[in-house]
């Protein structure tokens, strides 16, 4: 951020730990941190590669990722 008060620079991360936040943890009672952190990264997972997103068009982000790196 560039300053206090400046939430847009962080609007995309803050609205990814949103969705994960209410998606996926607070749903969910983790018995454990290794359960924990194997629940993000399935979440992570599953938004990247299988979430289809509004702002892309309704495109899934590694869809658009290797298409933009070719």
């Amino acid at each position: 951020m560039n300053g206090k008060g400046c939430s847009i620079d962080n609007i995309a991360i803050e609205r990814f730990f949103r969705t994960l936040k209410y998606n996926e943890v607070c749903i969910n009672d983790y018995q454990s941190v290794a359960e924990l952190r194997a629940g993000i990264r399935r979440y992570i997972d599953f938004y990247n590669h299988n979430r289809f997103h509004s702002a892309l068009g309704y495109k899934k982000p590694m869809e658009v990722y290797r298409k933009a790196t070719l």
